[in-house]
This record gives structure tokens, C-alpha cells and sequence, in this order.
């Protein structure tokens, strides 16, 4: 960061208020002694406690739910792909809801139907962008019990063609 003002962590107003760094921000390997050891299936569970803890009837609440490949996840000497994330966003509570892993042979179009099977979406209105916009995605989403904006672009010609036409 040198010469670039001041480091991310010290930007973020909450992280003072918890942590005082007095002796400097913390190294990636204190992050990783730190991180390494918890049991993820515990905290996976405790963290959706408190997520329903906090969130209470849905009412009419927009998730976006997107897939992104993590930057710089990739390892070429073992010929491993990068980690490609599909996660849930709460924008009324400005956290994520889930987040899972794909596998390695899998894409957008079959990850999100994955995702959205572990996703209480009965109440809430999915939103997806373009390249997820599915017949069977939408069927999933409505059978939840739950509405959806999907965004349509000419990656689907004939459907795009005929709202076009319709508007």
C-alpha cells in the first residue's frame, strides 16, 4: 500500500472500534493461525443462528444472488481452476445470507438451482442477472414460493426477441 494513504483496514470505522492495532495491523499468517482452526461446520451453524436472529419476516426483501470466480484462486502447477463462489446478498441487512463452493467441472447455470435449494426463499424477491436467466431457475424460484426479477439480454434471442416485440 506504501504511499497510497491509509491501509484498507484502517479505513473501515467498526474495525477500530473493535481492534486498536496499537502494535500494527495484523500479518496474513496471525489471520491464519487465527482462522485455520475453527470448526467451519460449527461456525457455519452458530453464524445462521444469529442470522435468523437478526432477520425477521422477509416482507418484500430483494437477494441477489450472483456466482464470482475469486481472483487469484487458481493454482497452475497442480492444474486446479479457480474457486468459483455462489453467494446470497441481503441488501436490507447488508450481509451475506450463504455462500458455496462449485465444483471444478460446474458453472453458473447449474450452481445457482444447487444454491437455491439450501435458500428458505418463500417471501423474497430473487434477483439474477442475465446469464442465469433460466426457464428452470424460474420454476425453482416461484416453486419456493418466492418472486424473481431475472434480466434479460440477447443471450437468449428468441425470448428477448419476442419481449422486444412485446414492448
Amino acid at each position: 500500500m506504501g504511499g497510497h494513504g491509509k491501509l484498507w483496514i484502517e479505513k473501515i470505522p467498526l474495525v477500530g472500534t473493535v481492534f486498536s492495532f496499537t502494535r500494527g495491523i495484523p500479518s496474513a499468517d496471525t489471520f491464519r493461525r487465527v482462522f485455520e482452526p475453527i470448526n467451519t461446520k460449527l461456525f457455519e451453524r452458530c453464524f445462521r443462528r444469529w442470522v435468523e436472529s437478526i432477520v425477521e419476516a422477509p416482507g418484500a426483501e430483494i437477494i441477489p444472488i450472483d456466482a464470482k470466480i475469486l481472483k487469484g484462486s487458481y493454482h497452475k502447477e497442480q492444474a486446479k481452476s479457480a474457486l468459483y463462489l455462489v453467494s446470497a446478498w441481503s441488501s436490507e441487512h447488508r450481509l451475506v445470507f450463504g455462500q458455496i463452493k462449485q465444483n471444478e467441472k460446474s458453472n453458473e447455470i447449474t450452481g445457482i438451482p444447487a444454491f437455491l435449494e439450501l435458500l428458505n426463499m418463500a417471501g423474497f424477491i430473487i434477483n439474477i442477472h442475465a446469464m442465469a436467466t433460466e426457464t428452470a431457475i424460474a420454476f425453482q424460484i416461484f416453486n419456493a414460493k418466492a418472486d424473481y426479477v431475472l434480466a434479460l439480454k440477447a443471450n437468449h434471442p428468441t425470448l428477448y426477441g419476442q419481449v422486444k416485440n412485446c414492448f
